[in-house]
């Protein structure tokens, strides 16, 4: 008799989805000469991150997109 470990569950595609900081997308999805969208203002590094970043980073990331948003 073999002690087989537990089967898990596969990993869910999206699997750091949280809705307390919701995506800044705006499906308006093109990139500038300096790789960033020119609807929510993401660096293409931040859009590629945001899956597995945490809350925290993902706030982190609003903020760094909404001053470029200012900056115009």
């Amino acid at each position: 008799m073999t002690n087989a470990a537990p089967v898990k569950a596969p990993k869910p595609l999206f699997s750091n989805v949280s809705p307390a900081v919701p995506s800044p997308c705006i499906s308006v999805c093109r990139l500038d000469e300096q790789k960033v969208c020119t609807g929510c203002h993401r660096h293409v590094e931040d859009i590629r991150e945001w899956r597995a970043a945490t809350d925290e980073r993902r706030r982190e990331i609003v903020r760094q997109a909404d001053q470029r948003r200012a900056q115009g």
